[in-house]
């Protein structure tokens, strides 16, 4: 390519021409160069060698109880066969006594005093652990702590040598197509190394904190625990789960990023338990009728449906605020609000910015610690139909509250609203989830008692412009914003 356009410039152009051309020539082959060596490593030995040493098989072991098969034989007491039936049942009772269970994993070391990172399902009511090294040697480990919300486990063996490890790598700093390595005991082949890209970030499963890394390197069932490397030897994932429906590595596998991890491993490695932010507020996503009913310039956020006791009511944040930012992180839903705040630290005061009515305001909340929060008890509202004065309006049948319903559906006497005794199977409401038996309790974002109210309100948002209606309902004492079409 160099030389033909040397050719080419010779025949026909010009000194300053020609040197262009040269100039372009050279950069077009340093280009070219460049691209062809980024598309591949030329080889994930080196990398391997370095890493694998840090990287440890688990096995744990289990008691598991005996099981009878059925009721046993019945013998007459002085029976001739009453010393056979004895034998017979004192054999059938070896078989009942509790047996072990064994199961097999991957970690790898994170500081050389002996610190190990896995995934809590390996470790998980296991009686015994024991740790296999590259080298061969075993150790006996114990558990510091577990995370079973992030699935996370942490590690201790007590060496009388310094241990090889491995530094964690920001996640973050991923990106899509980039190469990863994971290394650990798939199917009980130890220290297994597999190779692939990033698939895709940000995934989520079932968990609350999930931030997984999808990766097309093969993971079967024993990676679990095991490290996902980049290219420079930092974990940036820890292999936890695979999407097969065979069981068996189909190219998507998922590992728990660094950025969630290393926070779990710190608080774990501290007190031997997680301690995330709580914020105190029961939240939901902000939808396209949602926003319109309530006047926003977007779709984003987090809408507050109900502030309990604790420290969101305490700074004075009330039910229908939008939660835009939080210590400084722009809010765009639930989930994002959701980590931030767990990712914080206990105690710590932040600025939490709100709409309300229209206007910006600025909160100042203390965080609580949500594993706390999570262990009081929250009482349940019992779901039942009524039929008592009834109203039809949006395809839902409405009535006020009465002694009768309060009883029915166990409300004190501080619950006011309307309570939705049917709901037309073919209205926007049902499509949105609405059921006999919710109790309405703000519309238009004011607190509403009576039908009157409830009429007036409706009025309100259409003088107002609104294409849609705002609803706060409860359900079993779980609150949740409706929208619903004003021209239905």
């Amino acid at each position: 390519m160099y030389a033909h356009v040397i050719q080419k410039t010779n025949r026909r152009e010009g000194p300053i021409q020609l040197l262009a051309a040269l100039i372009f020539g050279v950069a077009l082959v340093l280009a070219q160069t460049i691209t062809a060596h980024a598309k591949m490593p030329e080889s994930f030995a080196d990398l391997a060698e370095s890493v694998s040493p840090s990287v440890v098989n688990i096995t744990t072991s289990t008691t598991v109880a005996g099981v009878q098969s059925g009721p046993g034989p019945i013998v007459p007491e002085g029976s001739p066969l009453e010393d056979f039936f004895n034998d017979f049942l004192d054999r059938q009772d070896e078989g009942r006594r509790p047996q072990r269970s064994s199961a097999l994993g991957s970690g790898f070391v994170i500081s050389e005093d002996g610190f190990i990172v896995t995934n809590n399902h390996v470790i998980d009511k296991a009686d015994e652990i024991e740790i296999e090294f590259y080298s061969g040697k075993r150790l006996e480990a114990t558990v510091i702590g577990t995370d079973p919300k992030t699935d996370i486990a942490l590690l201790k063996v007590e060496s009388d040598q310094p241990l090889p490890f491995v530094p964690f790598g920001d996640s973050d700093a991923a990106r899509v197509g980039d190469w990863v390595m994971a290394v650990g005991n798939p199917l009980g082949q130890g220290f297994s190394v597999s190779a692939g890209i990033v698939s895709a970030r940000d995934r989520a499963l079932s968990g609350t904190y999930d931030d997984y890394i999808q990766t097309d390197a093969a993971i079967n069932r024993g990676n679990s625990g095991g490290p996902l490397f980049n290219t420079e030897g930092q974990v940036v994932g820890v292999n936890t789960a695979i999407l097969s429906p065979t069981g068996g590595s189909i190219g998507i596998g998922f590992a728990m990023s660094s950025k969630v991890v290393t926070k779990v491993v710190d608080q774990l490695k501290e007190f031997g338990e997680t301690r995330r932010g709580w914020l105190g507020v029961r939240i939901q996503d902000i939808t396209d009728d949602v926003a319109e009913a309530m006047g926003l310039e977007k779709t984003a956020g987090a809408l507050v449906t109900d502030v309990p006791d604790g420290p969101s009511k305490d700074a004075g944040m009330q039910a229908g605020d939008v939660i835009t930012t939080f210590d400084g992180a722009e809010v765009s839903d639930t989930r994002e609000l959701v980590r931030i705040v767990g990712n914080t630290t206990v105690g710590k005061a932040v600025r939490v910015v709100v709409i309300r009515d229209g206007n910006t305001e600025t909160l100042k909340v203390t965080l609580g610690r949500r594993e706390d929060a999570e262990n009081t008890a929250v009482p349940a509202v019992a779901e039942k139909e009524a039929d008592p004065q009834e109203k039809l309006m949006f395809g839902m049948t409405v009535s006020a509250l009465n002694d009768e319903l309060r009883t029915q559906l166990d409300l004190s006497d501080d619950d006011t609203g309307l309570v939705v005794t049917d709901v037309s199977e073919d209205s926007t409401a049902f499509e949105k989830g609405v059921r006999a038996g919710d109790l309405i309790v703000e519309a238009g974002q004011q607190r509403i008692e009576t039908l009157k109210d409830f009429e007036a309100r409706i009025d309100d948002a259409k003088e107002a412009g609104r294409k849609s209606f705002l609803m706060l309902i409860r359900r079993q004492g779980d609150p949740r914003f409706v929208a619903l079409p004003l021209d239905e």
